[in-house]
Formats: structure tokens, C-alpha cells, sequence
């Protein structure tokens, strides 16, 4: 039986049964209200996980919110929206692999808008470009949590996967979020977090001493291509994860790239910042 958890008076979290290196123990699906219920971040396309989520709902199911459109977070959405009729929120998939490219929407949320239309609850879109270019965190203002998918997740660090993945995106996205002042933030994957500034001071952190091997790596070895350099930068990381380190690897050097202080030619990096 999937886990499902009370949180608080009109908010539970069901885990979807896909835990995985990626997942951890699986996708968070929350139901919000009382006498009509949102459900947030369906999850995947598993038959039992969606009529699990039906029969936990103790009202009727009018909206469906999605933080992106990653495929173990908005596949269930299209088909929970044939069953219940409920009205479909979120972004379009963007082009590229590892999109859910069945998604309808109802509503394109945009950023700083107030969902209107939902008048169980009160609930404002932020757009969190990063890990995905159209990710967005939902605020439930009554309870003050930031619902945040995959841009802040529980106990780890989410892949930056370019090109549709973006560091510097991910990085501004996290300290804007910050700013919220929430009580706390119910991520994607993991339990409720409490401490929401600690946490994403300590992302931002752990990114940016990454981005520090990253440059230490370009200086002391130039001329080198995206794979070559993973070995240097990721000493701490087993072999067996090297092709997802490649693409987090890959998005701090664009980052770098775009502030000018690394340079690409022909497939191999160099440093082009001063030198200390």
C-alpha cells in the first residue's frame, strides 16, 4: 500500500510507487482541500497510484496542478483529468527528451499570478526555471508552504540536465524562493521541510563550492572535454554515476559560458576568467 500521510487539515501527501536513485522513495502527490479537492503532481502513469489517489480524495477532484512535466511527476495528470473532469494547471512540455508530451492544460500558470479560479484554497504560481525550463512552485498561502516539485527536494540535489536544464536559471530561482519567507516546503520527493532558508542556503552553497572544483579543474587542466574533466571535479562520486555528474558537469560550464569566464572550442573547455 502506497504511504499516505496527513499533513495538516486539507493537505495529505500519497507517495507513487516508483522509488528509484532518482526518486528516492518515489514521487509526492499531494491532495489540497476539504470540500473539493486539487490534486498536485499526480506522478506517473500507474494505474493503482491514480486510483488510489480517487479513493483517498473525499471530495470531488476539480483541479489538477503540475510543477513540470518530467515523467514520474504529470503523465497521470491527462488521465486523471478524463476521469474526474478536473481542470488541468501548469506549463507546456518543452521540446526535448524526458517530457511528458501528453500534458493538456486548461490554464497556463504564469509567474506571480494568484489561481483565481481555485476557491477552495488560495494558491500563487512562481516560475522556478532550473531543473526544468517550465518548473513552477505553487504557495499555499493559508498553511504559508511553497509546494516545489523537483526545484527543492528532501535530503538531496536535483540533476541540472542542459539544454532544457539551466544552472544560473536553477541558482537565481533558488534565491528568489528563499525570499518567500515560507514556513515550509513540500517537496517533490522526500519529507515536509521545515527549515525551508537552511536548506537552500546549504543547495546554493553545495552548488557553488562544486562550481569552485569546476573552475580549479579548467585552470589546472585546459583543453579538456566535458567527460575528461568529470573525474577531476567529481573525485567524491562513484564511477557508476559519472554519466549524471557529465550533466551537471555540463551545466556549470555553460553557466561559466554565459558569464564568460570559460570558452568551448571544438568540444574541448578552457578557463577565460582572470587568473589569481
Amino acid at each position: 500500500m502506497e504511504p499516505f500521510t496527513d499533513l495538516r487539515p486539507g493537505i495529505c501527501r500519497l507517495v507513487a510507487p516508483n522509488p528509484s536513485m532518482m526518486t528516492g522513495p518515489g514521487t509526492n502527490t499531494y491532495l489540497l482541500g476539504e470540500n473539493e479537492v486539487a490534486v498536485l503532481d499526480p506522478g506517473p502513469l500507474i494505474d493503482s497510484h491514480i486510483e488510489r489517489i480517487i479513493a483517498l480524495a473525499d471530495a470531488p477532484i476539480r483541479w489538477i496542478l503540475v510543477t513540470h512535466t518530467h515523467p514520474d511527476h504529470s503523465p497521470a495528470a491527462s488521465v486523471l483529468a478524463q476521469i474526474t473532469g478536473a481542470q488541468v494547471y501548469g506549463r507546456p512540455a518543452p521540446e526535448g527528451p524526458h517530457q511528458d508530451d501528453t500534458l493538456v492544460l486548461d490554464w497556463f500558470c504564469n509567474d506571480g499570478e494568484a489561481l483565481e479560479d481555485i476557491d477552495e484554497f488560495d494558491m500563487e504560481v512562481f516560475h522556478t526555471p532550473g531543473h526544468a525550463s517550465n518548473h513552477v512552485c505553487y504557495l499555499h498561502t493559508e498553511s504559508n508552504w511553497l509546494f516545489t516539485g523537483d526545484h527543492v527536494i528532501d535530503g538531496s540535489t536535483v540533476v541540472i540536465d542542459p539544454p532544457d536544464g539551466n544552472m544560473k536559471q536553477y541558482l537565481d530561482s533558488l534565491r528568489r524562493v528563499r525570499k518567500l519567507n515560507c514556513d515550509a516546503i513540500a517537496p517533490g520527493h522526500g519529507e515536509l521541510i521545515r527549515n525551508p532558508e537552511q536548506v537552500i542556503d546549504w543547495i546554493v552553497d553545495h552548488r557553488l563550492e562544486r562550481e569552485a572544483k569546476v573552475v580549479a579543474a579548467l585552470i589546472a587542466n585546459p583543453n579538456l572535454t566535458t567527460r575528461e574533466l568529470v573525474p577531476h571535479v567529481y573525485r567524491d562520486v562513484h564511477e557508476k554515476l559519472y554519466g549524471w555528474a557529465e550533466r551537471s558537469l555540463l551545466a556549470h560550464l555553460e553557466k561559466l559560458q554565459e558569464e564568460e569566464l570559460a570558452r568551448l572550442i571544438e568540444s574541448r573547455w578552457e578557463w577565460a576568467g582572470e587568473r589569481s
